[in-house]
């Protein structure tokens, strides 16, 4: 079974729930047959993500997630999920969501890439919404 570590870059670590989050996406990896050896959330400031961005991805735009799959000789997934709770906080209010329920669904997003799932077709797109979702309603149905 993989390990579900989460840490804090430069703010404090926003999620409620620890535990609950923690199976939820061990069990995604399960669902989606994806090997599983370790996944990190790391949650940071805007600057600090916007600073990846650049660095890594020659992108000058702030984002709420990047995901980065990790060398594992193992071929099992070892990834760093980096997270910008400002951004995710502004994308919670922009949809009308609960704070919580926006972090989960970008966490659960970054996940879901790990597994193979792209997001920039208008196909990929919707389909990554759908196991968004799905992923979320499971989350409720089982720990709310």
């Amino acid at each position: 079974m993989g390990s579900v570590s989460f840490y804090s870059a430069d703010v404090s670590i926003p999620i409620k729930h620890r535990p609950k989050i923690r199976k939820l996406i061990i069990d995604l990896f399960a669902k989606e047959r994806t090997p599983f050896e370790r996944l990190s959330f790391i949650f940071c400031s805007d600057e600090y993500l916007l600073h990846l961005n650049k660095k890594h991805l020659n992108h000058d735009y702030y984002t709420d997630v990047i995901t980065f799959d990790l060398p594992n000789p193992l071929n099992q997934v070892a990834g760093e999920v980096y997270l910008s709770t400002e951004r995710i906080k502004e994308n919670a209010k922009a949809y009308n969501q609960a704070y919580q329920e926006e972090l989960l669904r970008v966490m659960i997003h970054g996940a879901l890439h790990l597994c193979g799932y792209k997001d920039k077709t208008r196909a990929g797109a919707r389909e990554m919404r759908l196991k968004e979702e799905f992923y979320l309603h499971l989350f409720r149905k089982r720990f709310t």
